[in-house]
């Protein structure tokens, strides 16, 4: 069972002063184990050529995903930016310009379109899966704060500079997006205790089904685009034929990614 059914004041807390003051060089760590480990990645399951549109986390654009979409491409994947520049946080990005870029996306492609969205791309994620529910393929977020119950429980640093770039506070985003899901729609939920920028327990799913999973990883949170960890469930999950996910086998984890 999970700990999200604690008491409610556990899933407001920020996350640990420890966590969050570790953060950077936890992150350099994960770049480098990236490295080293990536020949044993590059041998996962290819795949089928379907698009993959990867979102970035608040206050980073493309240039934070570029090494998990070129991974993608050598992986045999379509893997697409957003396009869209720094993600800011404002409301227009969901409402209007990221709803736009993916129409554009699934017309080009005229398949469904993936999804692996790092923190707040995840959140928008979710949200493209619940309104484009038969044009997304699956959804993979990486510790995105989709299920978060208060402001509290993100790191005070962060939360004053999101709502200084947003316009707005992360309790009025929270309201913003629905945190129900397209059932339809598979949808993957990656997680790390050692976040120091969310609490973790507001990034998993609170109900997992048959078509959704929560999977932990250690590692940090800003580190998630290159955590090893995370390359290796990822590939395993974009490599299951369309219309036949299942969960993952953390079985198939070998012991470098433990």
């Amino acid at each position: 069972m999970y700990e999200e059914l604690e008491p409610e004041k556990y899933r407001a807390e920020p996350p640990s002063l420890l966590n969050a003051l570790t953060e950077l060089p936890r992150t350099l760590v994960e770049v480098g184990s990236l490295a080293m480990t990536m020949p044993v990645l590059a041998s996962l399951p290819r795949g089928d050529g379907h698009p993959v549109l990867v979102l970035p986390g608040f206050m980073a654009g493309d240039e934070s995903t570029l090494v998990l979409r070129r991974y993608l491409q050598m992986m045999g994947y379509s893997p697409v930016g957003w396009q869209l520049g720094r993600n800011t946080g404002r409301r227009e990005i969901i409402e209007q310009t990221l709803i736009s870029r993916f129409e554009e996306l699934s017309a080009k492609y005229k398949q469904k379109i993936s999804l692996i969205g790092q923190s707040l791309g995840g959140v928008y994620g979710r949200e493209l899966g619940r309104l484009f529910p038969g044009q997304v393929r699956q959804i993979i977020t990486l510790g995105s704060p989709f299920s978060m119950t208060s402001a509290s429980a993100t790191n005070p640093l962060v939360r004053k500079l999101f709502e200084n770039q947003s316009g707005g506070n992360v309790d009025e985003m929270r309201r913003l997006m629905s945190q129900k899901r397209s059932s339809q729609t598979p949808i993957t939920a990656i997680y790390s205790r050692g976040d120091g920028v969310v609490n973790w327990r507001g990034c998993i799913e609170l109900e997992p089904d048959s078509n959704a999973e929560n999977i932990e990883v250690c590692g940090s949170h800003c580190g998630m685009a290159f955590n090893p960890s995370i390359y290796r469930i990822i590939a395993d999950r974009l490599a299951q034929p369309e219309g036949a996910w299942a969960r993952y086998d953390k079985s198939t984890f070998g012991s470098m990614f433990g």
